[in-house]
């Protein structure tokens, strides 16, 4: 059964300003959010992939991309999208950046500087914000951990599910090396998933059932 709605997928990095020549970013690919998006648009859904500066870039066939760069943007981008209400569901798989520059630096730092001091602050947390746009809206978080136990990790993942009020969260890591992830809602767990394509094949049947 095709899914006939509308869905919204974040992807990639975001990125914070040092200075007018510099950032502060993260590690993420944005694949996962790649293998979402074809795998709604298979299923039928129209699909919206808001993307950062990762690896995976460009248009995408039969999916709406919508590129940006800095955590500002994604916040703008995110408002615009959810205030429009034709959203089914949003899938925020980015890796959002979590502090920023408490003041901003204008110009370019000199690299010839023996040290450099800078003073984060964190940013807001732009998933608590997502049911207020919508009664209804369907909404998976992600919550990635480097290196963690399984235990640590469904416990982390829980209370970002419990915080944002989401309907389910991802919870993942890359121990050692391998790919490993959960599905949480409220009162199970399902996995862990090996691949991000397993994890996806079967995010993608909760999300369908309950659209």
């Amino acid at each position: 059964m095709a899914i006939k709605k509308n869905i919204l997928i974040t992807a990639g990095p975001t990125w914070v300003a040092l200075d007018s020549a510099r950032v502060i970013s993260n590690i993420s690919s944005g694949q996962t959010g790649f293998i979402l998006a074809n795998k709604f648009k298979r299923l039928g859904a129209k699909v919206t992939l808001l993307l950062g500066p990762g690896y995976f870039c460009g248009s995408q066939k039969g999916i709406k991309v919508i590129n940006f760069k800095y955590f500002a943007e994604l916040d703008k981008l995110l408002t615009n999208e959810l205030k429009k209400g034709k959203y089914a569901a949003v899938i925020h798989a980015a890796a959002v950046s979590d502090y920023k520059l408490k003041e901003m630096i204008r110009g370019k730092v000199s690299s010839g500087r023996l040290n450099w001091q800078i003073k984060l602050v964190p940013t807001k947390k732009l998933i608590d914000s997502f049911k207020k746009y919508k009664p209804g809206l369907f909404t998976v978080g992600f919550k990635f951990e480097p290196a963690t136990t399984n235990k640590k990790l469904i416990k982390n993942g829980r209370e970002l599910l419990k915080r944002a009020d989401l309907d389910l969260v991802v919870a993942n890591s890359n121990k050692n090396k391998s790919y490993r992830a959960y599905i949480l809602d409220k009162a199970h767990k399902q996995g862990p998933f090996l691949s991000k394509t397993k994890m996806v094949s079967c995010l993608s049947k909760l999300v369908e059932k309950n659209i």
